[in-house]
């Protein structure tokens, strides 16, 4: 069945993130960052529809650091890892994502004519270190972290996220990308790629991939990544063009999660 990556629209958000979702469920720093003995699905409140008004999508954005994340809502204290929070976490994640960023979704048309989305993109756009902030990514910024604190106050916390633990993620961030970033233009930043498990194995991933890197490469930009995964996700990687730059350790006493930090050299004769 034929597959195509395309930019993400809202139509797309409730199948994208069923697959990040489902792709994730076992992903080491998910494993770390919420509390395992805490996970359930049950919300004591009506679920909030993706379409609630308050979660619509606004203008174009050139933001691209991943600054943004410490103001997105998704590093205070919750009792239970909830599904239905999570959902409307990255719902307004993902609305953000439409006009400020570059999230792609890979769509695979079935017999029937029904396409289906089983596989999401999320990156960054390159943000030269020398650019100041413009005032609508500023704004852009803090609507997103409106949204999350909204549903913070509907869904009564954070949903089981273990806050101290993602300080100590972003900590050891900005230490690893102070390290390695030296391209004064910035850097393609890949957050997520995800393909859902039942169609993991066929090129999806690659071709998610693809569409940003070629980009960069007709750019001459360089790209970066944290993979969660040694084995196979770093082997995986490399062949992509991606090289170990440093292995970031994130630890909260006997508990760790390593990430590990590749970058991409442009390659222009692709």
């Amino acid at each position: 069945m034929a597959v195509e990556v395309v930019p993400l629209t809202e139509a797309d958000i409730p199948e994208a993130i069923e697959v990040i979702q489902q792709a994730f469920a076992e992903d080491p720093y998910f494993q770390w960052v919420f509390d395992p003995s805490k996970r359930g699905s049950h919300n004591t409140r009506q679920a909030i529809p993706p379409q609630k008004q308050w979660l619509t999508n606004s203008g174009p954005s050139t933001r691209s650091r991943s600054t943004t994340d410490r103001r997105d809502g998704q590093a205070m204290p919750g009792t239970q890892f909830d599904k239905q929070r999570n959902y409307d976490s990255l719902a307004a994640r993902c609305l953000w994502g439409i006009n400020n960023a570059l999230f792609h979704v890979a769509k695979e048309t079935g017999e029937n004519g029904v396409d289906r989305v089983v596989g999401v993109s999320c990156w960054l756009p390159p943000h030269a270190a020398s650019e100041p902030e413009s005032w609508y990514s500023w704004c852009q910024g803090w609507v997103l972290s409106w949204r999350q604190m909204l549903n913070n106050v509907w869904h009564l916390g954070r949903g089981g996220l273990r806050t101290n633990r993602y300080w100590i993620w972003k900590e050891r961030q900005q230490e690893a990308q102070s390290a390695i970033w030296d391209d004064p233009r910035g850097y393609y930043f890949c957050n997520i790629v995800a393909v859902s498990p039942k169609a993991q194995g066929g090129g999806i991933g690659r071709k998610l991939f693809k569409a940003v890197t070629d980009m960069a490469d007709r750019e001459g930009v360089k790209c970066y990544l944290e993979s969660s995964r040694n084995v196979p996700n770093v082997q995986i990687y490399e062949k992509m063009g991606f090289r170990m730059k440093k292995e970031m350790e994130c630890r909260d006493g006997e508990d760790v999660c390593m990430l590990y930090c590749m970058v991409r050299e442009p390659n222009p004769e692709k």
